[in-house]
């Protein structure tokens, strides 16, 4: 067994243990190749003193790891001198409590490990341990000759005892005094929170100073500090029950600012705080402990609905709501904070219907609720909480692209006639989900590039479902199958003339906020060089297709329709002398017909085009169909009846032959 020294107070480890006063002198009166050097605060029970090292370590100092630092003060060393330490963690030497260099902490603790003590290589330091709340606080270890602090996060003491420098606040209910500042702030006023605010919960005073900390690090649990509530009355069926005293109801007027007035002067003046309710929320899962921060109290609150900033629950300090509010013209004038904190809206009635317009739908509707929704197909997204806070607010809300479901406020119900823009407030900005494409159907008859641009629209199109109705003879039946195959409520009929446009927004939608129309988008005429609905492109309602007896010169202006000026494509109309002649006909009876009956500049200039612009064999059959068209409806001094025989494939092919065959 090698010799053992210990420095300091004796450990008592074996019986010829020998004090010495550093590690140089245990080397000098060691009589063994090494020797051990242990302490009294090391734990030894079961140290194998005849350790040795390897070979090539027999130069090295070896020290062993304490439960607390990688030295802990128990070294095996070389006689012969070494030039470094090796360190050993994976056997550690369990330290004991000491005593002598500890010093009292400033606050009562318990459960404090004074096993810890130094890395033996730091300088002389004063080592300062903190208790739960603090860095400070907690005992200190001071080695000899020590001037300089150094602050220990691990192991923290617990503080048990209260301080006297409290000052607690009524509606707190719960909360840990056994907090202290740290001891190295200066002279100041610590104020605690609660769960809601930064502000409401005890203050701890240790100074007339008026500076001011606000401690976040712990919260008091904050009881309520307005314990009554006024539900305003939207007259929708929902019954509110929120847990707290409701001392009144009261009915909404036109506006929230006019509600709010009035439900400020009815209340007692002995009422400084209140909750403002809704009849249109939940309050199941409400806190109503919360509280604004002190220096907020004459602000009005204002709890999110669902998401919008404009909500339905209000936080009031009534005197000062009353005393201010007499001078702002809009709510949104006064004093507000807006919360981050949302409530819940209740389910507002829906109107399911099969009309392909909302109209009359709303016109009809009978029900009292500030909001309703009407629905004419699937809707599977959220619906946004529509503020109440006055007219402008209060916005006809479509949800999808086609505007088959929009949520509707009451007051616009009176003010639609004709469609639902009639009402002055739309909010368009919710519009985020897009309602099934349309349907495409081709409708061809005989055109020499109708498999060529067939072809085209199936490579363009890539998000709708195409249909094909082939050879149907007139327009009325062509139209009508059309109809019949189409699987959305309009479809998009594309003739075989027309080569659509390779961009067209195909997700296009038609507009359920108004009555049901035709949309006639534009065609671009590649022969005369206008630009306009003839040949284009049509979103035809399926109903009214069905319903079209057809009774003037044109299928679709007999109906509801508006003009889309949105290019389709272009109308390659002349790529065989009949077809060409063909459109020209029709196209210039109902051109003719248009301007012996009401005059029109435009209808003139389209009419002049087609009768003198064309260029080529292409742009010869055209303006040959256009002139027989103005001599036919000369012929017949515009009879309305035999005008509609344009209507007919094989009257417009004999027409055509005894015109023109030799």
């Amino acid at each position: 067994m090698f010799d053992i020294f210990y420095i300091g107070k004796k450990p008592n480890v074996v019986p010829f243990e020998k004090e010495v006063a550093s590690i140089e002198e245990a080397q000098q009166q060691s009589r063994t190749r090494y020797c051990w050097i242990v302490n009294t605060y090391s734990d030894y029970k079961g140290w194998d003193f005849l350790w040795e090292p390897k070979p090539w370590e027999s130069n090295q100092r070896h020290a062993w790891a304490s439960q607390w630092q990688k030295d802990s003060e128990t070294y095996l060393v070389p006689k012969q001198g070494y030039q470094e330490t090796n360190y050993h963690t994976d056997i550690t030497i369990t330290r004991l409590p000491s005593e002598e260099q500890w010093m009292p902490p400033k606050h009562d603790i318990q459960d404090f490990d004074y096993s810890w003590h130094p890395d033996p290589t730091d300088p002389p330091l004063v080592y300062q341990f903190g208790t739960q709340w603090q860095l400070t606080g907690g005992p200190r270890y001071k080695t000899d000759n020590a001037v300089n602090v150094k602050y220990v996060d691990e192991p923290r003491a617990v503080k048990t005892s209260i301080d006297n420098c409290w000052v607690i606040p009524d509606t707190v209910e719960d909360f840990d005094y056994t907090w202290h500042p740290d001891d190295r702030d200066p002279d100041m006023n610590y104020q605690f929170g609660t769960q809601h605010q930064k502000t409401g919960g005890p203050q701890y005073k240790i100074s007339d100073s008026d500076t001011v900390k606000y401690i976040t690090q712990v919260k008091a649990r904050g009881s309520r500090i307005a314990t009554q509530a006024v539900v305003v009355n939207h007259n929708n069926d929902n019954q509110v029950t929120p847990d707290i005293d409701v001392i009144k109801k009261s009915r909404y007027f036109d506006n929230y600012l006019d509600t709010l007035k009035r439900v400020s002067n009815s209340l007692p003046d002995d009422v400084e705080f209140v909750w403002i309710l809704s009849s249109l929320c939940d309050y199941t899962d409400f806190d109503f402990t919360w509280h604004p921060e002190q220096w907020q109290q004459g602000m009005l609150h204002v709890f999110q609905s669902d998401g919008e900033k404009f909500g339905d629950t209000f936080f009031m300090h009534v005197p000062s709501f009353r005393d201010r509010i007499g001078t702002v013209e809009l709510l949104d004038w006064y004093d507000l904070n807006f919360l981050n904190i949302s409530v819940p809206r209740l389910p507002i009635p829906w109107i399911k219907h099969t009309d392909d317009s909302h109209v009359n739908q709303v016109k009809q509707c009978k029900l009292v609720d500030p909001l309703i929704v009407f629905q004419n197909d699937d809707y599977q997204g959220s619906l946004p909480a529509v503020p109440l806070w006055r007219a402008k607010t209060k916005t006809v809300t479509p949800l999808t692209t086609r505007g088959t479901t929009v949520i509707v406020p009451r007051q616009a119900i009176v003010e639609v006639q004709e469609q639902l823009w009639d009402y002055e407030f739309i909010d368009k900005t919710h519009q985020t989900v897009q309602d099934k494409p349309l349907d495409i159907v081709f409708i061809d008859n005989g055109e020499v590039n109708r498999e060529e641009n067939f072809q085209h629209l199936n490579k363009v199109v890539n998000t709708n479902t195409i249909h094909r109705v082939s050879n149907v003879k007139g327009r009325v039946a062509a139209y009508q199958a059309a109809a019949k195959v189409s699987t959305t409520p309009w479809f998009f009929a594309v003739f075989a003339k027309l080569e659509v446009d390779k961009d067209f927004d195909w997700t296009w939608q038609p507009d359920c906020l108004q009555q049901p129309k035709h949309y006639i988008f534009h065609a671009r005429n590649p022969i005369n060089g206008l630009e306009y609905g003839h040949m284009a492109m049509i979103a035809y309602n399926k109903k009214l297709v069905l319903s079209n007896d057809a009774p003037g010169l044109d299928f679709t202006l007999d109906q509801a329709h508006e003009v889309v000026p949105i290019l389709s494509g272009q109308a390659n109309y002349a790529d065989d002398e009949f077809m060409a002649w063909r459109s020209a006909f029709r196209e210039v009876i109902k051109l003719k017909h248009s301007v012996e009956q009401q005059p029109d500049v435009e209808t003139e200039y389209r009419l002049r085009a087609w009768l003198t612009k064309g260029e080529g064999v292409k742009g010869q059959w055209s303006m040959t169909g256009s002139k027989d068209a103005v001599d036919y409806y000369e012929e017949v001094n515009g009879d309305f009846d035999l005008l509609k025989l344009s209507y007919d494939w094989q009257w417009l092919n004999e027409r055509y032959h005894a015109l023109h065959d030799e």
